[in-house]
């Protein structure tokens, strides 16, 4: 008897084991390039670097850049289409990886780029419109009409780049009382005062910090103690860290450039993300760089370069760590493929596998548990 129950509990803890090292990978792509039904869900080994596709949307427009809710119920969904562009909510059913829409609104700017979501609104960065849209969530998960929205003006020296605003990303603080916007066409991040139960006043503005003229803020990142931020500039491709404070309070502390030394090329940086133990930094760079940058984080927030490996493929647009750190994928959005690297978790360093995901304009990855 005793034997039986070691049996059965070695069985149990393998099966757990096994289950804790399973999770979803979603991917968002464009839809207009090449055949594409939007928003794909995989399931994902942590442990093998092995996948299986699971579901997929019907049929969504360019659903670039996407957003899980907390309770890993819903998925928020930007659709890039120009003046026509949209934002759509869908229930997600984790465990089978499906997707089904609830309903679709207008993103009140054209070509949406990036959103966030918290339990009372979904957040939504313009980029061709140059401006911020909130909307209200529903008891079931679905989206009002936009309920704000906040219009940036200015440009950049860059003339063909930073004719007018372009704000490219929207990220919460970490205590969620801030939102933080860049806008790579007047090389500004806006700090914005959050609301969350306001009915059209979502945010007010704080203050602006500038960065590097003409270097064109992309994403940033927030350190895992959240007392440092991380800048990546598209334009340029400088990587800036940032000093931050409970206050919303922004300080640039350094510069520095994702750049080999020898490199001459079209350059386009493109997604930062940090490990999930915090200790590292991974940026990527597109046009003719097509590599990614890992870097060290210090105690003290400043950065040590570790190495830059090619991501072999062309665009680069996003990546994803999973959850349990073992492997970084990324999304090639010209040749149709999300490549994946074992990651090493004490060195932070990347080797290629072999493995790849082959499917059209992959954009935007996101991790999420399987129930």
């Amino acid at each position: 008897m005793k034997r039986l129950y070691i049996l059965l509990f070695t069985i149990l803890s393998f099966m757990t084991s096994n289950a804790q090292n399973k999770f979803n990978l979603l991917v968002g792509t464009y839809t207009n390039t090449c055949d594409s039904k939007g928003i794909y869900v995989y399931e994902f080994n942590a442990v093998s670097g092995d996948f299986k596709l699971k579901n997929s949307t019907e049929k969504s427009v360019s659903p670039s850049y996407l957003s899980i809710s907390a309770n890993n119920k819903f998925l928020y969904a930007v659709n890039e289409n120009g003046t026509e562009s949209a934002v759509s909510a869908f229930t997600y059913d984790a465990p089978t990886g499906k997707l089904k829409l609830l309903n679709t609104n207008a993103s009140l700017g054209a070509d949406p780029c990036h959103l966030i979501n918290d339990d009372k609104n979904v957040i939504v960065a313009n980029y061709s419109g140059g401006s911020i849209a909130v909307f209200k969530k529903n008891a079931d998960g679905s989206i009002t009409e936009g309920q704000q929205l906040i219009q940036h003006e200015g440009k950049g020296p860059n003339a063909a780049r930073q004719e007018k605003a372009h704000v490219h990303m929207v990220a919460f603080s970490p205590d969620k009382k801030f939102v933080l916007s860049n806008d790579l066409g007047e090389d500004k991040i806006y700090i914005y005062k959050y609301n969350p139960g306001s009915s059209h006043e979502i945010l007010t503005l704080k203050g602006t910090v500038d960065v590097k003229k003409g270097s064109g803020p992309r994403h940033l990142t927030f350190s895992k103690d959240g007392k440092f931020v991380y800048l990546v500039q598209e334009l340029d491709a400088t990587l800036t860290t940032l000093s931050y404070d409970k206050a919303g309070s922004l300080k640039v502390l350094a510069e520095t450039s994702i750049l080999a030394k020898d490199f001459k090329g079209g350059t386009g940086a493109a997604a930062i993300k940090i490990s999930p133990d915090g200790k590292f930094l991974y940026v990527t760079d597109r046009v003719d760089a097509n590599n990614i940058s890992v870097y060290q984080i210090q105690k003290d927030g400043k950065i040590k370069f570790v190495e830059q490996e090619s991501t072999l493929g062309k665009g680069p647009r996003d990546f994803a760590i999973d959850p349990t750190g073992n492997y970084l994928l990324v999304g090639h959005q010209y040749t149709n493929d999300i490549i994946i690297f074992k990651r090493d978790k004490a060195t932070g360093k990347l080797t290629k596998t072999g493995k790849k995901i082959e499917l059209c304009s992959p954009v935007g990855l996101v991790f999420t548990k399987i129930k």
